[in-house]
């Protein structure tokens, strides 16, 4: 019996985009401490779950997000906030999965959407189609067809030779397509191939690709459409290995950033969550700093060029009444040091 495999055709894109991508593995792999902390991983798999669950129509903030998470009081829908907890849940559970089983996957769903569908953990029974708002996208195959398909790619998946950052786009493509759950497809999709992802290089676990995604969404729903008219996922597999490459970029440079941030700068962090916002002078006062020049130097010129701190009048940075305050980057990191 031949095996199966997914209709692809490699382009010069492609190679060139993971040759990129390992490259910046490579790089994020050597800054192990740097891109690898507890805040640096906790704070990417919150920007995660918030935007794949933004994806799926999830009307949360990263602070809300971050609240629940933190085991604070939100005020959000109850089904909203136990998607965020699912998802958390998942997340945390995935190294324990291997991509290519499907009682992995199975369990996989079954804790995503616990309490959310009753079908949680099966395959659908039904038939679906995929809409955007009003319009229609796909027709997925019938139910009857779902187990068999789902184990063929999965069994591509144990045995295939492709490159793991091709192969894990792939899967994605060929699993939106089968749609084999009667909810929450595309946060499994995207789940799955971080699964993927992760077992090639573990410091993929945390990427935030979903970020990306979600900036894109008219991109990626494009590319799921471009990818069934051409009936091979082509189209879908460059698209998202740009994604993985902007991900991957944004992950250097936070982690970058991370490095700059010195026991001055924590200071100054410290002491602009007690206020709104401060003055240069006030800010020096409550540090216990007398020299302007080196208050700047040390303390506020590098929060300012690791977005820690931003001017609440950008416009005039030498004005008299100019003041500084924590940016959302700043407040994270104080919430997760």
């Amino acid at each position: 019996m031949k095996k199966y495999q997914p209709p692809l055709t490699l382009t010069p894109r492609m190679l060139a985009l993971v040759a990129d991508i390992s490259e910046q593995v490579g790089r994020l792999s050597s800054l192990r401490e740097t891109t690898q902390t507890p805040m640096l991983r906790r704070g990417n798999r919150i920007r995660t779950i918030q935007a794949s669950l933004a994806i799926e129509n999830n009307t949360l903030s990263l602070e809300q997000v971050t609240a629940v998470l933190d085991g604070q009081r939100v005020l959000g829908l109850p089904r909203e906030i136990q998607e965020v907890r699912n998802a958390f849940a998942t997340y945390e559970a995935m190294p324990g999965w291997k991509a290519d089983v499907r009682s992995d996957l199975l369990q996989a769903h079954a804790l995503l959407m616990h309490g959310l569908i009753d079908d949680a953990g099966r395959f659908r029974r039904g038939g679906v189609g995929i809409y955007r708002g009003d319009r229609f996208l796909h027709m997925a195959p019938p139910a009857s067809r779902v187990a068999a398909l789902m184990d063929d790619l999965l069994g591509w998946l144990e045995g295939g030779d492709l490159h793991p950052l091709i192969a894990s786009c792939v899967f994605h493509y060929e699993f939106e397509f089968i749609h084999p759950f009667a909810d929450g497809n595309g946060r499994m999709g995207r789940l799955w191939q971080t699964l993927i992802l992760s077992q090639w290089r573990p410091v993929l676990a945390y990427l935030p690709v979903e970020t990306v995604i979600r900036d894109q969404q008219d991109a990626y729903y494009g590319a799921l459409s471009a990818a069934d008219q051409l009936a091979e996922a082509t189209p879908f597999v460059e698209f998202m290995l740009g994604a993985l490459k902007q991900a991957l970029s944004d992950v250097d440079q936070t982690a970058q950033v991370t490095a700059q941030v010195t026991d001055p700068v924590k200071k100054l962090l410290k002491v602009l969550a007690s206020h709104p916002s401060f003055k240069s002078g006030e800010l020096m006062e409550q540090l216990g700093l007398v020299h302007r020049q080196s208050f700047r130097r040390t303390y506020l010129n590098p929060a300012l060029a690791a977005g820690l701190v931003e001017m609440t009048d950008p416009d005039s940075p030498r004005s008299p009444v100019q003041m500084y305050r924590l940016t959302e980057r700043g407040h994270s990191m104080l919430k997760h040091p």
